[in-house]
């Protein structure tokens, strides 16, 4: 992304436009921007559940930011027409979000309301950091909160990993200008996260996090709080996607390929049940400790 095109979506922020505030105690303050065209949408975004979000960030470790400021951008606008297609959504610094409505539907999001989502939790990791955090780590811990991860995901994730990417990697894919680069970075992060929260509980993002606020470089804090480098971390939680993706280079016909995809599908619904039924213990533990 040009640094002028950030400049001037952050500038453009307060531009004329439907614009609405609406504050309440203790409570995420929400800015909207959007043009005649998009008004029904804006008051879709003005609407969006905080309570519920306050509670998957708090469950995460995170705090709800105390202002946002969001702008919804046309398709004819020129800054949708300079940015990638496949980008959605943007969030910059502590409070400022650029939302690109009309591309809602590709993952990672499923609808407007999940790319506010998502981007809210980029705002809530910088402010409570108050330190940069690497890519993946972003991306990985905004897909969590805002959506989970679900069956879809672990069965596209199988073909992501056929290419045995490492850690390092990760930010290559995140800045290529391929949407399926893009795409697989997405998926890699989330199941990376994924796992990360599995096994050392809901809310290690946020104590990651907050060791970085102390001054900690995020490399430190991760092994202090997982006993494990990221890097370790990574070739964990994708292990297992790895070894399901050994059979694929024999499978010569499109019959067979889907017959695996559904395969593979079944198994991870089975395995997301399992995992969600022990999430929902250790979160229920973790509430009644509170």
């Amino acid at each position: 992304m040009s640094l002028w095109l950030r400049v001037g979506i952050s500038g453009l922020m307060l531009l004329a436009g439907t614009l609405d505030t609406v504050a309440q105690p203790d409570r995420m303050s929400l800015t909207v921007e959007a043009g005649p065209t998009l008004g029904e949408l804006a008051d879709r975004v003005r609407n969006i559940d905080r309570e519920s979000l306050a509670g998957r960030l708090a469950q995460a470790g995170l705090d709800m930011p105390s202002q946002v400021e969001i702008v919804l951008i046309p398709e004819e606008d020129a800054r949708a027409r300079a940015t990638p297609r496949w980008v959605v959504g943007m969030a910059f610094g502590r409070r400022n979000v650029a939302i690109f409505p009309a591309r809602v539907g590709p993952y990672p999001y499923e609808s407007l309301e999940s790319v506010v989502s998502h981007e809210v939790v980029h705002l809530a990791l910088t402010t409570q950091a108050n330190a940069p955090l690497p890519r993946w780590f972003h991306e990985g811990v905004a897909t969590s909160v805002e959506q989970g991860w679900g069956v879809t995901s672990q069965a596209r994730l199988v073909f992501a990993t056929i290419a045995s990417p490492a850690l390092a990697d990760l930010g290559r894919l995140f800045q290529s200008e391929s949407e399926q680069e893009t795409v697989s970075a997405y998926l890699l992060a989330a199941a990376l996260v994924s796992d990360i929260r599995d096994r050392h509980g809901a809310n290690a993002p946020g104590l990651i996090v907050d060791q970085v606020a102390r001054g900690t470089p995020f490399a430190r804090a991760f092994l202090l709080q997982t006993h494990e480098t990221p890097e370790q971390a990574a070739a964990r939680a994708w292990a297992s996607y790895r070894r399901w993706t050994s059979w694929l280079p024999v499978v010569t016909s499109v019959s067979a390929l889907w017959m695996g995809i559904m395969a593979l599908a079944c198994l991870a619904f089975v395995v997301t049940l399992r995992k969600r039924a022990l999430r929902r213990r250790q979160w229920d533990e973790w509430d009644d400790d509170m």
